[in-house]
C-alpha cells in the first residue's frame, strides 16, 4: 500500500483555498444581478451572457485543460488558473458596459477551467480510495462556508460601493492561494506521451458549440440557425472526438472511462443535479431582491439555511455512504433535493420569506448529501494516471449541467412570467421584472411580482423532475456494493472498464 504524504491535510487547505476564488465569484455575482441591471442599464439577454460567456469558455476548455495538467504538471495548471481568474477580477472592476463584462467573464472562465480539474486531480492522487470522500465532505464544507460569507461580504460592498468592488474579493484570495501552492503543494504529473491535438481542437470545439446551441435557443429559438448551426458543430466534433479517442494510442480522455458504471452513472447524476440547481437559483436571487424587496445585504443572507443545512449534511452523506453505499445514499440525497424544490413550488403570491427558508434547508438537505458522493463515487473510478482529465470529466458535466439549466429553465421562467403579465402592460415590463419595477407604478409592480411568483413555482417543477431523474439514474447504474468495499483492483485503474 502506497505511504500517505504526511501533507496532505494542509494541501487539501490549500485546495479549497484555491476553490474560494470559483465560489465566492459566482454566488456573489447572483447578488449583483440588480444592481447590473441598474449601474450598467444590462438587459435580461445581456445578464444571461454575463453569466453564461463563463459557462461557454469554462464547459469549452476544462477537458483539454484537465489534459494539459496531466501532461505539464496539476500544480502548474492550478497555478496558471489562479493567476489567470485574479487578473480577469481586476479587469472585472474597470469594466464601463455589458459587453466588457461579458468579455471579461469570458476570461474568467478560462482561468476555472485550468483551476477546477487541478484541484480535483490534485485531491485525487494525494488520498486514497480510504480517505478520499472524507476530504471531498471537507472540500465542500469549506467551499460552502465560502459560499456562506461571500454574498453577505458582496452584499455589504454593493450597500456602500459600485457593483464592480464585488470582484475586488477574488484577488487577495487568488494571490494567497499562488503563494501557498508553490510553498506547499507537490508537483504531478500523468504519464508523458504526446499531446493529443485533434483530441484538445475536437473536445473544446465540440463543447463550445453545445453550450453556444443551449445558450442561444431561448434568444433565437430552437429551430433558429445559430441554435441549429451549434447542434450540428458540437454533433460533429464530439462524434469525431469519440471516434478520434477510440483509436488513437494515446488518447487524452480514455473511452473506457465510461464502461465503469460507477463513473458513468455518477456522472450522469451530477449533470441532472446541477441541471435542477442552476436556473432555479439563480432565479431566486431576483425573487428576494424584486418581490421580497430585500436589499443586497439581506439577499445575501436569504440563502444561509440552505448553505447551513448542505454544511451539516455534507459529513452526514459521507455517514451515510459508509453504511448503505453509494447508490442508496445518492438517491436518497437527490430525492430530499427534488422535494426542496417541490417546497419551492408551492410558494404563492401571499407567501414571504418562511416557506422559502423551509424550501432552502430541504434542498441544502438534499445537496449535502449527494454532492460529496456523486464527486467521490466519480473519483474513486479514476486511475490516478488519468486523474486531471477524468477530474475535468466531473468538472464538464456540471457546467453543462449549469449551462442547459440556466438556459431552458431561464427561458421557461421568461416565458411563464410573460404569459402571467397582462396583454397591455408595456413591453419592457412583460420582458423582465427589473423593468417593470423600475417604470415606478404600484399597480404594475404589484401584478410583475405575483407574475414572477407564478413563473418560479412553474420553473421549480423542472427542479423536481431534475432531482427525481437524477435519483432514478443512481439507483439503476451505480453498483449496488459499497465504495468503501470495492477493492482498488476492481477500479477502473486496473479493468479501465469510467
Amino acid at each position: 500500500m502506497p505511504e500517505r504524504d504526511p501533507r496532505r491535510w494542509l494541501i487539501l487547505g490549500v485546495l479549497c483555498l484555491s476553490m474560494l476564488v470559483v465560489v465566492v465569484d459566482n454566488m456573489v455575482l447572483n447578488i449583483a444581478i440588480p444592481a447590473l441591471i441598474r449601474d450598467l442599464g444590462a438587459s435580461t439577454a445581456e445578464i444571461q451572457w454575463i453569466i453564461d460567456a463563463y459557462i461557454l469558455v469554462f464547459a469549452g476548455l476544462l477537458l483539454t485543460a484537465g489534459a494539459l495538467s496531466d501532461r505539464h504538471g496539476r500544480r502548474r495548471g492550478l497555478v496558471i488558473g489562479l493567476i489567470v481568474f485574479g487578473v480577469a477580477s481586476a479587469l472585472a472592476t474597470l469594466c464601463q458596459t455589458s459587453g466588457q463584462l461579458i468579455a471579461v467573464r469570458g476570461l474568467m472562465g478560462v482561468g476555472a477551467a485550468f483551476l477546477m480539474p487541478g484541484t480535483l486531480s490534485i485531491l485525487t492522487t494525494v488520498f486514497d480510495d480510504a480517505e478520499r470522500k472524507k476530504a471531498i465532505a471537507i472540500w465542500g464544507s469549506v467551499l460552502l462556508l465560502g459560499a456562506l460569507g461571500g454574498p453577505s461580504l458582496g452584499g455589504l460592498l454593493l450597500e456602500h460601493f459600485w457593483w464592480g468592488s464585488v470582484f475586488l474579493m477574488n484577488i487577495p484570495v487568488a494571490a494567497l492561494g499562488i503563494v501557498a501552492a508553490l510553498a506547499i503543494i507537490p508537483e504531478s504529473r500523468g504519464p508523458a506521451g504526446r499531446p493529443d491535438l485533434v483530441g484538445a481542437f475536437t473536445s473544446t470545439a465540440g463543447m463550445t458549440a453545445l453550450v453556444w446551441a443551449v445558450i442561444s435557443a431561448p434568444r433565437d429559438g430552437w429551430q433558429s440557425a445559430p441554435t441549429l448551426g451549434g447542434f450540428v458543430v458540437a454533433a460533429v466534433a464530439l462524434t469525431a472526438f469519440a471516434l478520434w479517442e477510440r483509436h488513437t494510442d494515446e488518447p487524452m480522455l480514455p473511452p473506457e472511462l465510461f464502461r465503469n458504471r460507477n463513473f458513468a452513472g455518477a456522472s450522469l447524476s451530477i449533470v441532472l443535479l446541477s441541471f435542477s440547481a442552476g436556473g432555479v437559483l439563480l432565479a431566486l436571487t431576483q425573487y428576494v431582491q424584486f418581490v421580497l424587496g430585500f436589499a443586497p445585504l439581506r439577499a445575501g443572507f436569504a440563502f444561509v439555511p440552505m448553505l447551513i443545512t448542505a454544511l451539516a449534511c455534507n459529513g452526514l452523506g459521507v455517514q451515510l455512504d459508509k453504511r448503505f453505499g453509494a447508490r442508496v445514499t445518492l438517491s436518497l440525497g437527490l430525492l430530499v433535493m427534488g422535494a426542496g424544490f417541490g417546497v419551492l413550488a408551492s410558494i404563492g403570491p401571499g407567501d414571504g420569506y418562511l416557506r422559502l427558508a423551509v424550501a432552502l434547508v430541504v434542498i441544502g438537505a438534499g445537496s449535502g448529501t449527494a454532492t460529496p458522493v456523486a464527486v467521490g463515487t466519480l473519483l474513486a473510478a479514476l486511475p490516478k494516471e488519468r486523474a486531471g482529465a477524468g477530474s475535468a470529466v466531473n468538472d464538464t458535466v456540471q457546467q453543462i449541467g449549469s449551462a442547459l439549466s440556466v438556459a431552458v429553465l431561464g427561458s421557461v421562467l421568461t416565458t411563464a412570467y410573460r404569459a402571467a403579465m397582462p396583454a397591455g402592460a408595456p413591453a419592457a415590463a412583460r420582458d423582465s421584472i427589473g423593468e417593470a419595477l423600475r417604470l415606478g407604478d404600484p399597480a404594475l409592480a404589484r401584478v410583475a411580482k405575483d407574475a414572477f411568483v407564478d413563473a418560479l413555482a412553474a420553473t421549480s417543477w423542472l427542479g423536481v423532475l431534475g432531482g427525481v431523474a437524477a435519483a432514478v439514474v443512481a439507483a439503476v447504474v451505480l453498483r449496488p456494493r459499497r465504495a468503501t468495499e470495492i477493492a482498488p483492483e476492481s477500479n477502473i485503474s486496473t479493468s479501465m472498464a469510467g
